[in-house]
């Protein structure tokens, strides 16, 4: 067994993949637009990432726009037969970076080719659906129309698998009435865990749950709780960080990013590290009242 494969393994779809993967995100420029600063990194980050067996990575075409879905096809195509390409769509970027809802079927149908064309594929392994009545967490409101648009261009052969990102627990039901739904996208870490009773939910149905931000995102993590266990473990505290999402459902699929070498040694060495009872009990602590 490799040490990746430490990590375990969960369904997306109909894939099996390491459950821990990469988040490609950040190979974009700051507030991930625009290009990166070190475009030659960023490639061998990728290659790095999937020569050490990463086989899920996640995507989206606005980020960048375009520019990380251009990066992955340089740096990996032709596709190894097991990776797994995940993307999403709902947004579009403005100018300013701004980040704009973009749910019509002209919208929708555009970014799924943009997808296609820019990492050169004749289909796409799986495209979330990402909701945007509110740019910083879920909010109710209908996916109907959208939805709809996704599971035709899915008809057509465009898409294998549709999943949904900042999404309720109401969405997701309502979704299913539409179409299946393989895996759920929201913010998740240590400190905010909304979702709790949604995980365990989605596990009893055997439905992937993929963190986004599971390093705390724009404000990383920051917890003197999180710090002593990750001494104590002769770890970072962002692994330990890590380390605990792997081990709090077995649903959980990781993508944590980066556009260091350095930082993927790091955050793909958390496939080896079993937190004990005690350290797990110390870190849930600080959703319950810790400053961080």
């Amino acid at each position: 067994m490799s040490s990746l494969e430490k990590s375990g393994i969960f369904t997306l779809g109909d894939r099996t993949v390491l459950r821990l993967g990469y988040g490609a995100m950040q190979l974009a420029g700051k507030g991930v637009f625009g290009p990166p600063r070190d475009r030659a990194e960023a490639i061998a980050v990728l290659h790095e990432a999937v020569e050490s067996g990463v086989n899920h990575i996640d995507t989206s075409d606005f980020y960048g726009p375009h520019v990380t879905n251009q990066i992955i096809r340089e740096a990996l195509h032709p596709y190894r037969d097991d990776l797994v390409i995940v993307t999403k769509v709902g947004a579009t970027r403005g100018t300013d970076a701004s980040w704009n809802p973009a749910f019509s079927r002209e919208a929708l149908t555009q970014a799924i080719h943009d997808n296609l064309t820019n990492l050169r594929l004749d289909v796409i392994d799986v495209v979330n659906l990402r909701a945007m009545f509110d740019v910083h967490g879920p909010a109710e409101g209908s996916l109907e129309e959208p939805l709809t648009v996704l599971a035709d261009l899915q008809r057509q052969g465009l898409i294998k698998h549709i999943g949904l990102s900042n999404v309720t627990a109401r969405q997701i039901a309502d979704s299913r009435k539409i179409t299946e739904i393989v895996c759920v996208q929201n913010q998740y870490n240590l400190a905010h865990r909304q979702d709790d009773a949604l995980i365990e939910q989605l596990a009893a149905q055997g439905t992937a749950y993929v963190p986004f931000f599971p390093l705390g995102g724009f404000s990383p993590l920051q917890s003197s709780t999180l710090s002593d266990v990750a001494v104590s473990l002769g770890a970072t505290p962002m692994q330990v960080a890590l380390a605990w999402l792997l081990q709090r459902a077995p649903n959980i699929l990781l993508i944590p990013g980066t556009s260091s070498r350095v930082h993927l040694r790091e955050n793909l060495a958390v496939a080896g590290i079993t937190l004990p009872a005690d350290a797990i009990a110390k870190l849930d602590s600080i959703a319950s009242g810790e400053t961080i």
